[in-house]
C-alpha cells in the first residue's frame, strides 16, 4: 500500500512507549501495534483524532504517502476484474 504510518518516528521524537499511547488514547496495544507495524487497512477519523490530540501533531505527520507503493493493489485489482 502506498501510505505509510509514521507512528514510530513520532513516538521516537516524543519519548512516549506505544503502551502509554494506549492509555491516553483509549485504543488497545494490539490496534496501535497493527498500526505501527504498517498492517492496518483502515483507521478510524476518531483514532486520528485522538492520536493527533495525544501527540500534539498533525495527520500529515502521522501518514504519507509513496508513490509507486500501491502495486500490490493493483494487482490485486486486476486478478478480481479477470475472475
Amino acid at each position: 500500500m502506498a501510505i505509510r504510518v509514521t507512528l514510530d518516528r513520532i513516538l521516537l521524537e516524543r519519548r512516549m512507549s506505544l503502551t502509554d499511547l494506549s492509555e491516553k488514547v483509549g485504543v488497545t496495544l494490539a490496534n496501535l501495534s497493527i498500526l505501527k507495524t504498517g498492517k492496518a487497512k483502515a483507521i478510524r477519523f476518531s483514532t486520528l483524532n485522538a492520536l493527533c490530540r495525544v501527540l500534539e501533531c498533525q495527520p500529515g505527520e502521522l501518514l504519507s504517502y509513496e508513490a509507486g507503493g500501491d502495486e500490490a493493489y493493483e494487482d490485486a485489482s486486476a486478478e478480481t476484474a479477470d475472475n
